[in-house]
């Protein structure tokens, strides 16, 4: 707690340093970077946003060539993002609360959300939000493995944590997530399988 108090009166710090210069940009990669090395987030979380982040952004991009306009850099960053606080208890809420002292109020937003989201938006309707949680639904540490080998590991994770009620939950949200993956291949013309192998 002494860590995360720290750094909090430095963000705060930060934030009213931007706040007078009304930033209302997303950070970028190298940023977005600098961060996760400030907050000394794990390598091995670096190399997993990094993936998370490369996943929303291929389908994001491929779905704008369809006619869509998801907001690429917000993604982008929102992925890099979205575990820097991993290693601390409830990780959604300090990282969002540490985006938005920072005045990423649009990244804060996806953050605190990444771990419970659902359901996903109709694909007319689809949001950044909707990107980040997806791929941080098919990436498994620092590779994208796809719907199905993500959440068995999710579930037997839980299952030797001892919460094997989870199961049913965790079912019901790859039964949604699949649903909206049908949907975005429907739009682009093939599996989220060949786009991410770049066989599409």
């Amino acid at each position: 707690m002494i860590r995360i108090a720290a750094i909090l009166w430095y963000t705060r710090k930060r934030y009213r340093i931007q706040r007078k210069a009304v930033i209302m940009n997303h950070p970028d990669r190298q940023e977005c970077e600098r961060l996760l090395n400030e907050y000394a987030t794990p390598e091995h979380v670096k190399r997993h946003c990094r993936a998370v982040a490369e996943t929303a952004c291929k389908v994001a991009e491929e779905l704008n060539k369809h006619g869509f306009s998801l907001n690429v850099p917000l993604i982008l960053s929102a992925g890099l993002l979205h575990d820097i606080a991993r290693v601390e208890d409830r990780h959604w809420d300090v990282g969002a609360e540490l985006m938005d002292k920072l005045g990423y109020e649009q990244e804060a937003a996806i953050i605190k959300v990444h771990m419970t989201y659902s359901p996903f938006s109709d694909i007319s309707e689809v949001t950044e939000t909707d990107m980040v949680c997806l791929g941080d639904r098919v990436v498994l540490e620092d590779e994208y493995v796809g719907l199905d080998k993500r959440i068995d590991y999710v579930i037997n994770k839980a299952i030797k944590n001892g919460n094997p009620q989870a199961g049913a939950i965790i079912r019901e949200k790859k039964k949604q997530t699949r649903k909206f993956i049908n949907q975005i291949e429907e739009v682009i013309g093939f599996s989220l399988d060949d786009l991410m192998k770049g066989q599409a």
